[in-house]
Formats: structure tokens, C-alpha cells, sequence
């Protein structure tokens, strides 16, 4: 599940079993940069081969005053060989953002390519590759944290084995390659039994704790694929939360890469 800590989960994420059969005796061997990329590398190995999926969202938002609003998001994936996935959230409610959608190109050895169509306006507007640490629609996450997991988008430090929402987990240190990360670094705790995401902090450019987001809910789909049903993050510096909540899963529903399309995107209902 550690694809989907992100929203096209990502964003999240989200926001961490293998296809034929998940690793039966996995050892953790190395110093600790291996540790760390091999436990990166198998929580994405088990999440290989669901190919497209759909879900709804809702997404509350709240301040630190404790007001609070909701929005309802439909989300779709692509599966992407040899680069990273395509996702496209559809905002339905309420009537303000109604038919605002963002779309995400995730890359591997690249930087990410990310669209928003702004339905007032009846344009596209193009995410700049050095401006992605900003807000995504008011929540607390970032248009970075919308991209899906790449294994080689970081470097890795294995830290220590804990214990995180009662599970035994891998705590690894994620440093970003992506010179304009708006983090400068991620730690991530990864439970022993699933490789699932249970718990990640993120760390400002100035080393200082911003946000732990933190998922729970886990079902398992298809036999295989775990993903997360609520998905909570909170921004320590802002005091501010987003909290998202998914229903209906779908997977292997037929969708195609011209549905991906900035054509789809201007055209989306």
C-alpha cells in the first residue's frame, strides 16, 4: 500500500502482496540505506497488477478553531509500466469547487507533471514542478503529497523496529532526490506483517516537524491489494487537519489511458 499513502492511494496516500505471491521469508540484510530500500521496495512489489481503480471520497477539513467542511471527490488510477501512475480526482461537492479536477502524471526519474481544471474559469491550469509544496484546495495536503510512491524518488535509512497503532512495524527515513521537495525528509513506520503504511511524519525544509498523517481501516481487495479507508492528516504548525474517508472501491474497471487525458480533464461530469 505504500503506492497509495497519497490521495490516488494518493495522494494519499496514500498513502504500502505481490501478484503471484507476496514474499513468504522477507530478511532484512545491509547497512542501513539497503534496510531501508529493501523495505520500500517490497511494500511496493506487493502492490503490482490492480491495473485501474475507482473510489469516493470525502474529505473534511477543519481549523484550528475546530470549524469544519466536507467535500465529496470521486478518484481514478492508472497503473502505469515502467513510470509511475496517472490519477484524476473529481470534486462533486459542494456547489463552489463542483467540477474542479486535478490530474497527476507520476514519474520516476522525473519530475511529476500535474493539471487542474478550474471549471469557473473553464481552463487548465499547469502545476509548476518547483511550486508544488503549496496547499492542494485548502487541505493539508500538498500537490506533492498527491503523487504516487516511487521507490527511486528517495534514499532510504533503516531507523528501528516499533510498534505503531498496535502493530510491529519498520521505521524508515525517507530523504527526497527531488531537489524542490518542499520536505527534508519523511519518516515512515510500515507494519512487519503487510508492508502497509501505518504512520508518516514530514519534515520542513528547515528540519522541523509540519505533519503526521496517519491511516487506518485497512481492507484488503481482490485477494491482495490493502488500502487504507481513513487517512488523517494533521499539521502541527497550522493546527489545521484534513481527514479522508474512502467507500466503494472499485478495481480492474476498464479504464483506459485517454481517460487520462487533458481533453477528459476539461470534459469531466
Amino acid at each position: 500500500m505504500f503506492k497509495h499513502i497519497h490521495l490516488f492511494s494518493l495522494l494519499m496516500s496514500s498513502v504500502l502482496l505481490l501478484v503471484i505471491q507476496p514474499s513468504l521469508a522477507f530478511t532484512l540484510q545491509g547497512d542501513s540505506a539497503q534496510k531501508g530500500r529493501s523495505i520500500a521496495q517490497e511494500s511496493d512489489n506487493r502492490d503490482q497488477g490492480w491495473h485501474d481503480s475507482q473510489v469516493v471520497m470525502t474529505m473534511t477539513l477543519r481549523n484550528k478553531k475546530g470549524d469544519q467542511s466536507q467535500r465529496q471527490l470521486r478518484l481514478k488510477s492508472l497503473e502505469v509500466k515502467g513510470d509511475g501512475d496517472k490519477g484524476l480526482t473529481i470534486f462533486d461537492s459542494p456547489r463552489d469547487v463542483k467540477g474542479t479536477g486535478f490530474m497527476n502524471y507520476s514519474h520516476i526519474q522525473k519530475p511529476d507533471d500535474q493539471w487542474l481544471y478550474l471549471p469557473a474559469l473553464k481552463r487548465i491550469k499547469r502545476i509548476s514542478s518547483k511550486n508544488k509544496s503549496g496547499p492542494f484546495m485548502g487541505s493539508e495536503f500538498s500537490y506533492e503529497d498527491l503523487s504516487s510512491f516511487e521507490v527511486e524518488k528517495y534514499s532510504y535509512n533503516y531507523l528501528a523496529e516499533e510498534t505503531v497503532n498496535g502493530e510491529g512495524a519498520y521505521k524508515v527515513e525517507m530523504t527526497p532526490v527531488y531537489k524542490h521537495s518542499g520536505y527534508s525528509k519523511i519518516t515512515a513506520w510500515l507494519d512487519k506483517q503487510e508492508f502497509r503504511v501505518q504512520k508518516l511524519e514530514y519534515f520542513d525544509r528547515k528540519g522541523s516537524l509540519l505533519k503526521t498523517q496517519t491511516l487506518s481501516d485497512y481492507h484488503q481487495y481482490l485477494g491482495q491489494y490493502w488500502r487504507a479507508h481513513t487517512n488523517m492528516m494533521v499539521n502541527h504548525q497550522t493546527h489545521k487537519t484534513t481527514k479522508l474517508e474512502f467507500k466503494n472501491y472499485q478495481f480492474k474497471t476498464g479504464l483506459t489511458d485517454a481517460q487520462f487525458s487533458k481533453n477528459a480533464l476539461k470534459r469531466i461530469r
